[in-house]
């Protein structure tokens, strides 16, 4: 039965795709009422298909999945009337106008015309679209068209919002616009979920957030409290390409130098030289310079910051997520093998 203060609880979900491919390998999470919750992962990490499943879009495989306090399995027509969705892929009606859009979402959620009508000036006037209400959305922008579709998924007035990469190839100018009205909504009461893999967007928006690789959840918590159990400062060595032996074994001397010393907690190799966690950051890079110098391994670039959540993702995966291939839709990764296509690496 689901916790009454948790809007989302997910408990060993897993998806496997006919052929045995596993797109969701037993995730664990929960959303608490009125949070702001992100769910972090590169591209094909399983976001976009975990969300699918919440949403009622496809079935699990098996596993334990509660939505606004009713199961996926057996309310799903519940669940439905609980949730706004804004999915990757906008799905507008370019031929109409923006209002005119709206108040067709309203009646089609059961909202009287008139009712229809009331609402969708309140919510064009929250994304800011009043002044282009009776533009066909075909002429909107892309920065438009997301706050358009995302009205949309709110006519209903829906407790809880999924959100699916929402400012995903927006110009900044509209991704802080569209971090504004997300901000409001929740500041109203609306439990967010929202799925990026861009560690700035997590960091500013969500109070809570899961990092999700290969179908699995690797860490959980707030992004305060996952940074700091990465401890100390971050030291990035951008190392010389130049030289007699290649990059690589350059790398592996460097990382072998490195954790040797008392003050390193971690080494990481990243693109173009290596991650470490130090305690100190100023006092331990005159050391980090000299041994390396020593051994004959230049650097052409150094940098000292404090955790980021890319650094909390280097050290939950071994890896950053930028190194990431941005492989699109996890579900049609899942089906290119089914229709005869080579699966993407």
């Amino acid at each position: 039965m689901l916790n009454g203060e948790m809007m989302v609880e997910v408990r060993d979900l897993v998806k496997v795709y006919p052929g045995g491919t596993r797109a969701v390998s037993g995730i664990d999470f929960s959303v608490r009422r009125g949070d702001f919750f992100g769910f972090l992962g590169p591209n094909g990490a399983g976001k976009t298909t975990t969300m699918k499943i919440l949403s009622t879009l496809l079935r699990k495989t098996s596993g334990v999945a509660n939505v606004a306090g009713y199961d996926i399995e057996s309310d799903p027509k519940a669940i439905r009337k609980s949730i706004g969705f804004a999915m990757q892929e906008v799905g507008l009606d370019d031929l109409s106008t923006g209002k005119d859009f709206l108040v067709l979402q309203g009646v089609l959620y059961g909202l009287s015309r008139s009712e229809a009508r009331v609402r969708a000036e309140y919510l064009l006037d929250l994304v800011g679209l009043t002044p282009v209400a009776g533009r066909r959305v075909g002429t909107y922008s892309g920065g438009m068209r997301r706050r358009v579709d995302l009205a949309g998924a709110l006519m209903h007035s829906p407790p809880l919002l999924f959100l699916d990469e929402p400012t995903v190839g927006l110009d900044p100018q509209s991704r802080l616009a569209m971090w504004e009205h997300l901000t409001e909504l929740n500041g109203q009461g609306v439990t967010i979920l929202l799925t990026t893999q861009m560690m700035d967007e997590a960091d500013r928006l969500c109070r809570n957030i899961a990092i999700i690789d290969r179908g699995v959840t690797v860490a959980e918590g707030s992004p305060r409290t996952l940074k700091g159990d990465v401890g100390g400062d971050v030291v990035n060595l951008n190392l010389d390409p130049s030289g007699e032996d290649d990059g690589a074994g350059r790398i592996e001397r460097a990382e072998r130098l490195l954790q040797e010393r008392p003050y390193v907690d971690a080494v990481n190799r990243v693109d173009g030289g290596i991650s470490i966690t130090v305690k100190d950051g100023s006092a331990a890079v005159p050391d980090l310079v000299r041994i390396l110098h020593e051994n004959q391994v230049p650097v052409s670039g150094l940098s000292v910051t404090s955790p980021t959540l890319d650094d909390v993702f280097l050290k939950y995966t071994g890896r950053t997520i930028r190194s990431e291939e941005a492989t699109g839709d996890e579900v049609g990764q899942m089906l290119r093998p089914l229709m005869g296509l080579s699966k993407k690496n």
